[in-house]
């Protein structure tokens, strides 16, 4: 317990530290330019995807989502990148970094078309794990990072609440067979790894339907 908290608030300094850096002002005009020729196909022109396999970008932290682009990338030295996807990393090498600020400003300010919690089976299981965790294996509420509504903390963890749960089931599934291993700390992958197929999926639909 006491390591997880150290991690966390390793992360949080981490991420406080970044976010109070200036960056240059976004185009909100030049970002929706890119959206529609590049991101549209998969996320939808608004970032409202309609596709459970393409997550919604909509209202996202634009932080959060310049440092996936940047993560699709390749890193220097020939080194992989730090998120793979076949997909994304040929839409992420015709982006500069501005463009990537630019676009993920556009998304960040559009308004979230949100998901709806579907299993109401679930529903009390995925709500007790996103609210408490799991405390006999360690599990960390997902409230504690992702704010008790699911709205994130800019510079630091993503807004999660509405989002596909198909989705976010995928995710929590790649994290714990590090397949996706770009989280800070490795949290993620602590926290998928100590889950079961069932809890996943009952936390990511109760997300979905998160306000």
């Amino acid at each position: 317990m006491k390591l997880r908290c150290a991690l966390i608030v390793a992360a949080l300094a981490s991420g406080a530290a970044l976010a109070a850096q200036p960056l240059p002002k976004a185009d909100l005009a030049k970002g929706q330019q890119i959206a529609t020729q590049v991101c549209a196909a998969c996320h939808g022109p608004d970032g409202n995807s309609t596709i459970a396999a393409n997550p919604k970008l909509a209202a996202q932290h634009p932080d959060y989502l310049a440092k996936q682009l940047a993560n699709f990338k390749p890193g220097a030295g020939g080194k992989p990148a730090e998120r793979e996807s076949a997909i994304m990393a040929g839409f992420a090498a015709t982006l500069s970094s501005d463009d990537a600020r630019n676009v993920s400003a556009f998304f960040g300010a559009q308004k979230l078309i949100p998901e709806k919690a579907r299993n109401k089976n679930t529903i009390e299981l995925g709500q007790r794990i996103f609210r408490a965790g799991i405390a006999d294996r360690g599990v960390a509420a997902c409230a504690g990072c992702h704010g008790p509504r699911g709205e994130g903390i800019p510079g630091q963890f993503p807004a999660l609440a509405g989002q596909f749960a198909d989705y976010i089931d995928a995710q929590l599934q790649a994290f714990r067979s590090g397949a996706r291993a770009n989280d800070p700390n490795a949290m993620m992958r602590m926290t998928a790894a100590r889950m079961s197929d069932a809890e996943m999926k009952a936390v990511a639909d109760y997300i979905a339907g998160l306000r």
